[in-house]
């Protein structure tokens, strides 16, 4: 192996009264592909800040080759001395410059013109990450680099991951944008880390045989695993198997709203009886909503039923929040109506974060300073409830102001979910939350009696969440579809391929090869070789992908490992080479398609 190009040895950091972490070794290599795992407090963000040179350790050696560029994308990063954006970008020893800045900045749809102080969370995230990808870094440190991004961002994101040719760690709670990246898992555990060569798609099954196999030997030993997790303490595999069960029942759902769906996407809409018997709980009727002579919504028809996870999914300003107004009634159609159950209680909980007042305690938010809380009409003990969330029992006590983001989200659930309702409203509700909390929004979504409406970029949180995904592209038309956020990909792809005029430029692009292989005239051209590779690599590329994507699927089933070893090493070894070889054939395809350009092809 080659030597890294940047490497930490003994590393020890003290945090509080005690160690954060000791004796760590980590390396960095040409190219690797890492996926920085661990639960909330474990110190990822400082390791990186460590690994980046921004902060010293109490024990160590940091070693990096000479020459090497290595650059932070923090996940809070500060504007604070900066009128505009573009100050901010330029800012620094180091700083890129301004005309390579806008380039990436042109090509992520951000003014950075802006004025810093007013900009919003997307806005502030892709003018910090057109300074970090236009300083040509040899290694990229990126915390949480898909937050605050909408859909388009991060497509565009993960298109430039996947073409850039140095290396990377990233945090994320993004499990697609992780699972399609990453290639090595780093996991940071109990002031420990572990490596393995597998990306983020097969950590979860090695997450369990490590944690099975610690749990057989503490048997062995007599003596009890103390695990500080409670998430762990319920046992893993458990979880496993009921999110499993969960996945299931989600899964006969979509397939039951897909029946009441026509072929168009429109739900097919009855007469509504008495509202404490129909199903119906918010009934569009060619709902239109107009700004500023824009149409945002047109013709918009759709029937919310009891039990439904709604999620609402588009680029920012294609008109989510309008159509999630609509259909709560905090505003009103143009034309068009909407009847809502006179029965409906709903509840909102946003970004905002508007309770999470740093002087009160996490007594006051749960129990205004009490020890019991009623919990949808059942009387619980704060501490036990506490645990519920994946709380140690005994941070009752804790200023709000001392906990972390995911922990601050995560206590703002904890509050909103005991109230009584039967409509609950999230809007961006995945921002700032770790795996674990992921995973519990998603049980206590499954788990909630009520009807769902679900603002989300996350695309793997929607599709182990929604039943129905309403799309917009912007234009005013809302696609109604049966499933989650990959299914909403799957139609608009087989929209996109059946138009006229994709089919007329499919055809003109086959003539256009035809006659480039063919020859003819004194004009150069592409080799026969170079010309077939040209030609072909797309499609093959699209292939790859699809293997990947199933090998990914099939390694993200948590029994594999034990189950199948042998076919989880295989899977292992295919993943591995099916991404190489993809990687090799972008390469290779890049290069054409630039002497393809220099040819005026």
């Amino acid at each position: 192996m080659a030597a890294p190009l940047l490497s930490y040895e003994n590393l020890g950091l003290i945090q509080g009264s005690g160690w954060l972490f000791r004796g760590l070794d980590i390396y960095i290599g040409e190219r690797e592909r890492l996926a920085l795992i661990g639960r909330n407090g474990a110190g990822k963000s400082t390791l990186l800040r460590l690994l980046a040179g921004t902060i010293d350790s109490d024990e160590g050696t940091r070693m990096i080759v000479p020459g090497t560029r290595v650059v932070m994308l923090e996940q809070e990063p500060s504007f604070a001395g900066c009128s505009t954006l573009m100050d901010y970008c330029i800012a620094g020893d180091g700083a890129p410059a301004m005309h390579e800045v806008a380039a990436i900045a042109d090509q992520m749809g951000i003014d950075l013109g802006r004025d810093a102080a007013t900009a919003s969370g997307g806005e502030k995230r892709r003018a910090a990450l057109s300074k970090a990808l236009a300083s040509e870094p040899d290694i990229l440190l990126l915390d949480e680099p898909t937050n605050h991004l909408d859909l388009a961002a991060i497509d565009w994101l993960e298109s430039w991951l996947q073409r850039y040719s140095g290396a990377f760690i990233t945090i994320s709670h993004d499990r697609t944008f992780l699972t399609r990246l990453t290639r090595e898992t780093l996991w940071l555990d109990r002031s420990t880390i572990r490596r393995k060569q597998i990306g983020f798609g097969g950590f979860e099954a090695w997450m369990e045989t490590v944690y099975a196999e610690e749990a057989r030997n503490a048997e062995r030993l007599d003596a009890k695993l103390k695990i500080e997790a409670h998430w762990l303490e319920r046992g893993v595999t458990a979880r496993r198997k009921r999110n499993q069960g969960r996945l299931e029942k989600l899964y006969e759902m979509r397939a039951q709203r897909a029946a009441m769906l026509s072929p168009q996407g429109t739900a097919k809409i009855g007469l509504v009886k008495d509202d404490s018997k129909t199903k119906s709980v918010i009934t569009a009727e060619h709902v239109t909503k107009s700004y500023g002579g824009r149409t945002i919504i047109k013709d918009f028809s759709f029937r919310v039923q009891r039990g439904d996870r709604i999620g609402l999914v588009g680029a920012n300003g294609a008109g989510k929040t309008t159509l999630l107004k609509l259909l709560t009634g905090e505003i009103e159609p143009d034309s068009g109506s909407i009847a809502r159950a006179k029965t409906l209680d709903g509840i909102v909980i946003d970004q905002q974060r508007a309770l999470m007042q740093p002087d009160k305690r996490v007594r006051d938010v749960l129990a205004d300073g009490g020890d019991w809380i009623d919990v949808r009409g059942e009387r619980k003990h704060i501490r036990g409830y506490l645990k519920d969330f994946l709380f140690d029992p005994s941070l009752t006590e804790a200023k709000v102001g001392t906990l972390s983001g995911g922990e601050k989200s995560r206590l703002l659930l904890a509050r909103e979910f005991a109230r009584e309702s039967n409509l609950l409203v999230l809007d961006e509700p995945t921002n700032d939350l770790d795996l674990e909390t992921l995973d519990l929004l998603q049980e206590v979504i499954a788990d909630y009696e009520g009807t769902v409406l679900l603002v989300s970029h996350d695309r793997d949180f929607l599709d182990r969440t929604v039943t129905v995904t309403l799309g917009l592209d912007g234009s005013g038309t809302v696609d109604v579809v049966a499933g989650g956020y990959a299914d909403w990909e799957a139609r608009k792809k087989q929209a996109k391929s059946n138009t006229p005029k994709a089919v007329t430029q499919a055809k003109a692009a086959a003539t256009a090869a035809q006659q480039a292989t063919a020859g003819g005239g004194a004009k150069k051209k592409l080799s026969y070789k170079d010309q077939r590779d040209f030609d072909l690599l797309p499609s093959q590329i699209e292939a790859m992908d699809v293997a990947i994507a199933k090998a990914e699927a099939e390694l993200a089933d948590p029994h594999l490992y034990t189950k199948n070893f042998a076919r989880f090493e295989a899977l292992t070894a295919e993943l591995e080479k099916l991404r190489a070889d993809k990687e090799a054939a972008e390469d290779r395809w890049l290069t054409l398609a630039e002497e393809v350009e220099s040819l005026g092809g």
